[in-house]
């Protein structure tokens, strides 16, 4: 039975070791998407002045919001757009936001590029795909199987998972659990 657990554990990380990567890398880098993050490049910026309508509350209609596209001859089509803490940021398609301060009417355009490997796999990480949904379940559950036939893997003596594998797998099963309490 080792010999199977072993065997599996082995192939199956094998198989999915450049997923574990993307997927770790990608991963790290979400957590901390308000400090870095490098999924695109700026390649070109253009400072703007947008004409403010009067009535603040048309800032947040889409006849405003493509009127600022026919005024900066951003030939992208409109995506979506939001408001937080007086900022309007509008995202088009091709990669191209604009950021703007709604009290002066400033902003920036900018025009964004992927980066090379982290874009990519930080756009694994967050695809919609179905396809690759059904995929990234499938890993799931490889994952799944690498955790169990991991703890199997040494079945006799001081490190096995009968003698100290089940105290390791308790904490790390407990410290999360402690996180969402405090935290959540």
């Amino acid at each position: 039975m080792k010999w199977v657990n072993r065997n599996i554990h082995r192939d199956v990380a094998y198989f999915y070791i450049g997923l574990i990567i993307a997927f770790s890398f990608s991963g790290i880098i979400l957590n901390h998407r308000q400090d870095w993050y490098p999924m695109d490049y700026s390649y070109e910026t253009k400072e703007v002045q947008l004409a403010l309508p009067a009535d603040k509350t048309a800032i947040n209609s889409e006849a405003f919001i493509k009127t600022i596209a026919n005024n900066w001859d951003i030939n992208a089509q409109y995506d979506s757009h939001r408001i937080r803490d007086n900022k309007l940021r509008v995202f088009y398609k091709d990669n191209i936001v604009l950021d703007a301060d709604i009290t002066t009417g400033k902003g920036v355009v900018e025009y964004k590029r992927k980066t090379p490997i982290l874009g990519q796999t930080m756009f694994l990480h967050k695809t919609t795909n179905k396809f690759w949904i059904w995929y990234s379940d499938i890993f799931g559950i490889a994952m799944l199987v690498i955790a169990f036939t991991g703890m199997f893997i040494i079945t006799k003596g001081k490190n096995s998972f009968k003698q100290r594998g089940w105290k390791l797998a308790l904490l790390g099963l407990i410290f999360p659990i402690i996180i969402l309490i405090l935290f959540s």
